[in-house]
């Protein structure tokens, strides 16, 4: 299934997800995935959104909802459609227990709309290519480099670190980091991840690490809030939700706001506006459905 073409401030590609998020036991299934959270959180920011992605042919009317936030969605049919089990205890919202659902294949260069026999395809752009996978496999470091060579890439790491071992999802190094991580402009990381990858419990010294491997900004995530490191400055913005309702998809949200305000404002100001999108979030199940009109009254 394909839309019409058009440029965009961001292409995300991954997988849309059908995920269980089960908190003290009471199991909810929900539309998940970071093209899900971080595109419908760019979409209503103002940004021009497309999105890449593969599942089964019967969630297809899953993708509607992106449709109805203004996402172009470019859809591949897969045997099955990506999910997650998210464990997590209502007691410690920022640890989870994830467990494999399905896992609709890598994402092939035959995915991406400018290789579709449509016309105008072949003068497709965007501003920033966001690769938002949710487990490793998704994406390679073939289409990585692809998409490297077409302008600069934004890249959620979760999606090459976290690897289905049987019935389980565990982290994992990735062994291509450093090539992957040399063609990357913007670095999303959570703590647990910054801290396995670089050994280090400080976050500035975590992204102070991982930027060595190339990455010109690092937003790492953490219950307590988002922290920028671009151009070996620091930035940091608190997460001050009343509920942790909406807890899952808090970093898609967090790392597609601060991406949609970097078009237009600084790695400081984006990282403000990161924290209070991110904030008002985590206090509703599913993506951010705010306005600017709402971000333009909680502004600090």
């Amino acid at each position: 299934m394909r839309e019409t073409n058009t440029s965009f401030d961001l292409l995300f590609v991954g997988h849309f997800a059908v995920d269980q998020v089960i908190v003290d036991g009471v199991s909810e299934t929900l539309a998940g995935g970071g093209v899900y959270y971080g595109g419908v959180a760019a979409a209503r920011l103002g940004a021009r959104v497309g999105v890449v992605t593969r599942l089964a042919a019967a969630h297809f009317p899953l993708l509607d909802e992106m449709r109805g936030a203004g996402v172009t969605v470019f859809a591949a049919e897969a045997p099955e459609t990506s999910g997650i089990a998210n464990y997590y205890s209502s007691a410690d919202m920022e640890r989870r227990v994830c467990v494999p659902l399905g896992f609709a294949g890598p994402i092939q260069p035959a995915d991406l709309p400018w290789n579709q026999p449509s016309p105008g395809s072949s003068d497709l752009a965007a501003h920033i290519y966001a690769i938002t996978p949710i487990i490793a496999g998704e994406v390679g470091l073939p289409l990585l480099e692809l998409l490297a060579d077409r302008g600069p890439v934004a890249l959620d790491i979760q999606g090459f670190v976290r690897v289905r071992v049987g019935s389980e999802l565990l982290f994992r190094a990735w062994p291509q980091m450093a090539e992957g991580l040399a063609r990357v402009t913007y670095l999303k990381v959570d703590r647990a991840e910054a801290e396995a990858l670089t050994g280090e419990t400080d976050l500035a010294a975590a992204a102070a690490i991982l930027a060595g491997y190339g990455p010109r900004e690092i937003i790492l995530t953490q219950s307590a809030g988002v922290t920028v490191y671009a151009d070996g400055e620091i930035f940091t913005a608190p997460f001050t939700p009343r509920s942790l309702a909406g807890r899952t998809g808090r970093g898609d949200t967090c790392f597609a706001t601060y991406l949609t305000k970097r078009l237009t404002t600084t790695p400081a100001e984006a990282c403000r506006w990161a924290g209070i999108v991110t904030t008002q979030k985590q206090e509703q199940p599913g993506p951010w459905r705010g306005s600017t009109a709402d971000l333009q009254a909680a502004r600090p």
